[in-house]
């Protein structure tokens, strides 16, 4: 087992952790939503209308210029609602659930990727370049498996796993079936999977060592042409599941954590329920809060009637401001302010300690400085802040030069923490990685 060291990167450690390994089952969801915005690179066809009947693995809606790609019902129940926003856009697909707990069966002998299309897990997969949904037909050079997560708060994927775990040695020789090349599972120190099909590595440093294509950069890095694909650990286990039992599994364990959680824990629920059967009645001050279906850094702003998102397996909640009265406000001296630079005192305590943030900004946009701020955070070889100039000056030449086909939003989120320019670097990734491919198709 080779292992990778990453010095570039920061742990950021916030208030409002998990202490313990329990699990607490949620009750049954009074709604449940599919979200298109959640598999991005999918235009949706709708195969259901509002009012029929749905059964778990059933088909919602296909790709309009893939058909073969479907997006399924995570649970059997009736369509209560197609929810559609500007321009017909559909925001969410509204599921109310039923006591049957009727599921589809696959038949598992046929081909692997036919298998993947028709059972809706093909969608849970992302591929590299731009970041989305992957083309049918295609094989990836390499499939990278991530087997933890290093974000802030975030979850250990070997509690969300569970007994799935038994699953990933399948999960692997399906995935070897459908690639060129090798499937490569990350791994942090001391973890330990069953995979002798895979090749493992193990990586050590802050986050975002966790990210699926910063393992890829640091093992085997996409140049121009490449395709791979890229998944956690918990998506290649509901592979493997598939493949043994015929049925996919939509359940799934999240993490319930921040500083306004009074009392940080996992829960068991399905995917896409309501966010309020999630949180329970856990919340200290709800109308101060910011619910988050994800991680701090890359996750969604939600509101506490709407859905856990179909790639997270995590919900953190923080203070929406904390200090509305501070005073001096952004530029306060306050001792007990977090700062990666030592602007304030807080780093005589170290970097470990546990500390409160809430959602400002802390200041407005400003134009980029080259400091090295963004590569400090990177650990890629590419020259994150010349990527950024040419993505707004939307030159694709630049833009390919300086190595956007390797990399994806979530790779940018610590940067943007970071920024002290306060640019929405995730969108500014986003945009650009959609016009390359426009471009390209």
């Amino acid at each position: 087992m080779a292992t990778v060291r990453l010095k570039k990167g920061l742990d950021i450690h916030l208030l409002g952790a998990i202490d313990g390994n329990d699990i607490h089952i949620a009750a049954q969801p009074r709604l449940v939503a599919v979200v298109p915005d959640d598999f991005h690179g999918i235009i949706p066809r709708m195969e259901k209308k509002q009012g029929e009947h749905v059964v778990a693995g059933e088909p919602l809606y296909h790709d309009k210029n893939h058909e073969a790609i479907k997006v399924v019902a995570p649970v059997s129940g009736t369509v209560k609602e197609v929810r559609r926003g500007e321009r017909r856009h559909i925001d969410a697909i509204i599921i109310e659930p039923d006591a049957n707990n009727e599921a589809i069966t696959h038949d598992i002998k046929g081909d692997a990727e036919h298998v993947l299309l028709e059972s809706g897990l093909w969608a849970m997969i992302r591929q590299r370049p731009y970041d989305v949904v992957p083309a049918p037909g295609v094989r990836p050079r390499d499939v990278f498996v991530t087997a933890f997560d290093s974000a802030p708060l975030a979850p250990d994927l070997d509690i969300v796993l569970g007994d799935k775990r038994q699953y990933i040695g399948r999960g692997v020789e399906v995935l070897d079936s459908l690639t060129i090349g090798k499937v490569h599972i990350g791994v942090r120190d001391g973890q330990a999977i069953d995979a002798p099909a895979a090749v493992v590595t193990t990586f050590v440093g802050p986050h975002p060592a966790g990210n699926a294509g910063v393992q890829a950069a640091n093992t085997v890095p996409v140049n121009k042409g490449d395709v791979v694909w890229t998944m956690d650990i918990v998506t290649l286990a509901r592979i493997g599941e598939l493949f043994t039992t015929g049925k996919v599994s939509h359940d799934t364990v999240v993490a319930v954590n921040g500083e306004m959680v009074s009392q940080p824990r996992y829960v068991s629920t399905i995917m896409g329920a309501d966010m309020g059967t999630v949180l329970g009645n856990e919340l200290n001050e709800p109308q101060s809060c910011r619910i988050i279906s994800g991680n701090v850094l890359t996750g969604v702003k939600v509101t506490a009637d709407q859905w856990l998102r179909a790639p997270y397996r995590h919900v953190t909640v923080i203070p929406e401001n904390n200090k509305p009265d501070e005073f001096m406000g952004w530029a306060s001296l306050n001792p007990n302010r977090f700062s990666i630079y030592r602007t304030f005192t807080t780093w005589l305590r170290g970097l470990k300690a546990p500390v409160s943030m809430d959602c400002r900004i802390k200041g407005g946009e400003r134009a980029i400085v080259r400091t090295g701020e963004y590569d400090a955070m990177l650990p890629m070889d590419i020259h994150a802040e010349f990527l950024i100039k040419a993505i707004i000056a939307g030159d694709i030449d630049k833009m390919e030069q300086l190595g956007i086909y390797e990399i994806a939003p979530e790779d940018f989120a610590l940067a943007e923490f970071a920024d002290t320019s306060k640019l929405e670097l995730q969108r500014i990734v986003r945009e650009g990685l959609d016009k390359l491919r426009a471009e390209m198709s």
